[in-house]
C-alpha cells in the first residue's frame, strides 16, 4: 500500500507469454497489493504462464473481446478487489515497471487522479525504436486532439496509465469501444469530467515479440481517434449528447 491505498496493477494480455515473466519480474511488490491478468483469448501459452509465476487474479476471455474490451474486464476485477489506485501495464514489456512508483505516488499524494507514462516528453520514443510514421502520426494527432479537447498532452496513446478508484467508479468506461479506440475515448471522458492529468517521461521499447498494430490498423485507429475528438468538440460546445460522457456514481464496495 501506498499512504493506506491499496494498488493494483492490472496487465491486459493478449499472446504474452513471452514478455510476461520479466514483465511480472520488475513490478515492485514493496508497494504493490495485487496483480490482474485478463488474457483475451490468446493462442500461446499466456494462461499458464501467468499461473507459473505466481499471478493470483487470472482471468480468461474465451472469445477475444478486443483492447477496449480486456480493459473493461481488468478495471471492473481490480474496483472488485477495493482498489484505490489503478495502474495499467502492458504485459509485452514495451513500458518499464520501473515507473509504477512514481505513478502511484503522484496519485497517493493527492496531486492528480490520473498519471501516464509519456514516449513522447524527452526522447523515448524514437529512442526505443517507434517507427517514424508512426512517431510523427502520433505527433500530428496529438497536435489536432489538444485543439479539439482543449488540452495540453503530449501524447494521447500512450498505454501506460494510472487511475485513482474515484476516476474509474465516475467514467462511464463500458459504453467505450471494446476496440483500440477505448484508450482515446477514456481521456475524453477523463478530461470532460474535470479531471487533470499528470505525465511522466517513460522510455518505451519496440521489438519482435511487442504488441503493435499494423499500418492497416493504424490508419483505422487514426480516424477513429479523430472521431473521439471531434466528439468531444461538439459536446463541449453543446452540439452533441454523446452518451459516453454520462458519468456514472458507484458506491464503494
Amino acid at each position: 500500500m501506498i499512504n493506506g491505498k491499496k494498488l493494483v496493477i492490472v496487465l491486459p494480455a493478449y499472446n504474452a507469454e513471452l514478455t510476461l515473466p520479466q514483465t511480472y519480474k520488475e513490478i515492485p511488490f514493496d508497494i504493490v497489493d495485487e496483480v490482474v491478468l485478463v488474457d483475451d483469448a490468446s493462442n500461446d501459452r499466456t494462461i499458464d504462464v501467468a499461473k507459473q509465476i505466481g499471478i493470483k487474479h487470472v482471468i480468461r476471455h474465451e472469445k477475444n473481446k478486443g483492447y477496449g474490451g480486456n480493459q473493461k474486464t481488468c478495471y471492473d476485477k481490480a474496483l472488485e478487489l477495493n482498489a484505490d489506485i489503478v495502474i495499467m501495464l502492458h504485459p509485452d514489456y514495451q513500458y518499464t515497471p520501473k515507473l509504477i512508483h512514481s505513478m502511484a505516488y503522484i496519485i497517493a499524494n493527492g496531486l492528480y487522479h490520473v498519471v501516464f507514462g509519456s514516449r513522447i516528453l524527452g526522447k523515448g520514443a524514437l529512442k526505443g525504436g517507434m517507427p517514424i510514421y508512426k512517431y510523427f502520426a502520433n505527433r500530428i494527432l496529438t497536435l489536432v486532439q489538444n485543439i479539439l479537447i482543449n488540452e495540453k498532452l503530449s501524447e494521447y496513446h500512450t498505454g501506460y496509465r494510472a487511475f485513482s478508484r474515484e476516476v474509474l467508479e465516475k467514467i462511464n468506461f463500458h459504453a467505450n469501444s471494446d476496440d483500440f479506440v477505448f484508450d482515446n475515448q477514456m481521456i475524453s471522458q477523463i478530461v470532460y469530467a474535470g479531471y487533470d492529468i499528470a505525465e511522466v517521461t517513460c522510455p518505451t521499447k519496440y521489438f519482435e515479440e511487442a504488441s503493435s498494430i499494423n499500418f492497416k490498423r493504424s490508419v483505422v485507429y487514426g480516424i477513429g481517434v479523430l472521431s473521439v475528438s471531434l466528439t468531444h468538440f461538439f459536446q463541449r460546445i453543446g452540439l452533441a449528447d454523446s452518451k459516453i460522457y454520462k458519468t456514472k456514481s458507484l458506491p464503494r464496495s
